[in-house]
């Protein structure tokens, strides 16, 4: 029987060999253009530049201090064709002319005179006036052709910046009066996934031997996903002051639970729900022409472990239990970023952030006359299935999040992004709360009130992105205790310590996720400490950009090839993993991702990937976990995803 990946294989080398056909022509074409670049080679050159200390205007605004020596001797140079652009494009950038100004001064265009719209003022020069600069400071490179920009280097994938924004940077698509800019964004993908081993009934991978999964096979599943639709805003409002400028985001998608009521029942599986991903506000001040001060209210990602990310297919999960570790959470977040020079930039970050757990809330409930009282209070699960877990805000203070960024030039090559080399941190706890109620009889009279147990999260990162023309190397080094929220550690969460303890009693926690033990030490009564697992683990992922090294056109259909290879590891120790009762200890994955990009619009993907899960045998039996109706030390799954992505 022919596999379903097989099938989807196919697919994608039919997808890939439909460019293929306007190979020869781009060759012709790009023949012509070198014939034309050597033409205007041979042509006469430009007029240089007007004399900058001796016009009227630029005298004026050197006298008002609009314009400084360094930008005259920089004008001075600009062939006279090009200073107009050149003058204005300086004026924006300082702030006195904005967007739509630029827009009023566009030299109109001749009607009937057969040519193409006239760009924005001053893009064509401002391209290539950063390609000399760049060409300058790094090695050699052949110069691009005419009107034309070299194909990019693989861009790391950067959920947060660190550069001030510009002012007017947000291109409005709608604006709201003259003061605020919104520029709508997004994609559409739909994916086709086949999993060998998929007994969860998830679209996205988890580590295996998570409860009991033995069954009569490896429970092969296919599903095609619509699921992964993100749609979100940039804004922008426009404050008096030059200095000061007020962003925001607004981004949801659909990877949410599927619909629970009468008239999606039945069709559940393909109606999920919208959730924010982030929405935040954002408040920068220019201090100083190098030093920048941020401000930041909201969700968003977080400063601990989520600067740098793999590039992937699979973005439901984007490597749960596999060594991606990310989050994204409500915060206060503070930045100053300072400039040393063109080439050097550093900023440390700090976060109050929500402190949050996971858990998974459990019904308490029995069914008793006073538990009615506590549903109608919309207590119990339905109340923290609303509200999220909540031994974090139990612990009655804010998690601490930190994070220092260093940002440079690697490769000073034409479409190169710079690199950076980043350092991060969390310090939070939990407390685990039992009622007075739910004590055990034995130890009520050592525990009239209740009990509180506390644990401590603790964890850093080490992180960088290495982009140059040839390949661009993410990686991310983590290692710390509770890290189920950040989606590592095996997803395990705190287990209770039983060292020593005779006389043992159980009781559940407020929330229902915990239950704490109680016993005798030594003849006193106590109640067991929570101890989060310690885990360690991390990514490599390294982008290949394929189309450049093969110097395809930038304009043809064959510019678009990119090829990612992806390695992750994730692992609890094993004495911790002993104590929280055996099973999955370590995950690792290994995955190749090739996009083609046909347009700037449609991109086809597709990626085969192998998520492995590996065991100790389980303290109660001994054995090793049972899958396919036998003990197992390993779980792997082969997973197969192809699809288009269509941006806007």
């Amino acid at each position: 029987m022919i596999r379903i990946s097989t099938l989807i294989w196919a697919g994608v080398f039919c997808l890939a060999l439909m460019p293929l056909t306007t190979v020869a022509s781009e060759k012709n074409d790009a023949a012509n253009k070198d014939r034309e670049a050597n033409a205007a080679a041979a042509a006469p050159a430009s007029p240089t530049g007007i004399n900058a200390a001796g016009d009227p205007l630029l005298r004026l605004l050197a006298t008002k201090g609009i314009l400084s020596a360094s930008d005259l001797n920089a004008l001075t140079i600009v062939p006279a064709a090009e200073m107009r652009d050149k003058l204005l494009l300086l004026l924006k950038d300082k702030g006195v002319l904005s967007a739509a100004d630029l827009s009023m001064l566009k030299p109109a265009v001749p009607a009937g005179a057969g040519i193409e719209p006239v760009a924005q003022p001053g893009a064509a020069a401002l391209a290539a006036t950063t390609v000399t600069a760049q060409q300058q400071s790094g090695p050699p490179q052949t110069p691009p052709l005419p009107g034309t920009e070299p194909i990019p280097a693989v861009a790391p994938v950067r959920v947060m910046q660190i550069n001030p924004p510009k002012r007017e940077g947000v291109l409005p698509a709608i604006s709201i009066g003259k003061n605020i800019h919104i520029q709508p964004y997004g994609f559409f993908k739909a994916t086709s996934v086949y999993d060998t081993a998929s007994p969860y009934g998830n679209d996205f991978p988890l580590p295996g031997f998570i409860g009991d999964i033995n069954g009569p096979d490896k429970m092969s599943e296919f599903h095609i996903k619509a699921r992964s639709l993100r749609i979100g805003s940039n804004f922008e409002w426009m404050d008096s002051s030059s200095s000061v400028i007020v962003t925001g985001k607004l981004e949801a998608d659909f990877e949410g639970n599927f619909s629970r009521v009468n008239n999606r029942n039945i069709s559940s599986i393909r109606s999920s729900a919208p959730q924010i991903r982030v929405g935040y506000g954002r408040v920068d001040y220019k201090a100083t022409d190098s030093t920048t001060l941020n401000f930041l209210a909201g969700q968003d990602w977080t400063l601990f472990g989520s600067s740098t990310l793999p590039n992937l297919l699979e973005t439901t999960g984007l490597g749960i239990g596999f060594g991606t570790l990310y989050e994204r959470d409500p915060q206060f977040r503070f930045g100053v970023n300072h400039k040393f020079s063109d080439n050097f930039s550093l900023e440390p970050d700090f976060a109050v952030v929500l402190p949050a757990y996971g858990n998974l809330p459990a019904d308490i409930l029995t069914g008793g006359p006073a538990d009615a009282d506590v549903a109608a209070n919309n207590e119990g699960l339905g109340n923290q299935l609303g509200f999220g877990e909540r031994q974090g805000v139990d612990s009655g203070r804010p998690e601490l999040q930190a994070r220092l960024v260093a940002q440079f030039q690697l490769d000073h090559a034409a479409g190169v992004a710079p690199a950076q080399l980043i350092v991060s941190g969390v310090d939070s706890e939990r407390d685990v709360v039992v009622l007075a109620s739910a004590v055990p009889t034995a130890f009520k009279a050592a525990f009239p009130t209740g009990a509180r147990i506390n644990s401590k999260r603790h964890a850093w990162t080490a992180e960088v992105q290495l982009p140059t023309r040839f390949a661009t190397l993410t990686a991310k080094y983590y290692n710390g205790s509770d890290l189920r929220y950040y989606f590592a550690g095996q997803i395990l969460g705190p287990f209770s310590d039983n060292t020593g303890l005779t006389n043992t009693a159980t009781a559940q926690s407020i929330d229902g996720s915990t239950t704490a033990v109680f016993g005798l030490r030594n003849g006193v009564p106590v109640i067991a400490n929570s101890l989060p697992p310690r885990s360690q683990g991390g990514f490599v992922n390294l982008g290949l950009p394929i189309s450049r090294w093969a110097n395809a056109d930038p304009k043809g259909r064959n510019a678009g090839w990119q090829m990612y290879v992806h390695y992750g590891y994730d692992q609890v120790l094993a004495r911790d993993v002993r104590r929280e009762g055996g099973g999955r200890m370590k995950g690792d994955m290994l995955a190749g991702t090739i996009y083609y990009k046909l347009n700037p619009w449609l991109t086809f993907a597709a990626e085969e990937s192998l998520y492995r899960t590996r065991a100790i045998p389980l303290t109660a039996t001994g054995q090793f976990p049972l899958f396919q109706g036998r003990p197992m030390r390993e779980l792997n799954d082969v997973r197969t995803e192809i699809g288009p992505l269509f941006t806007f």
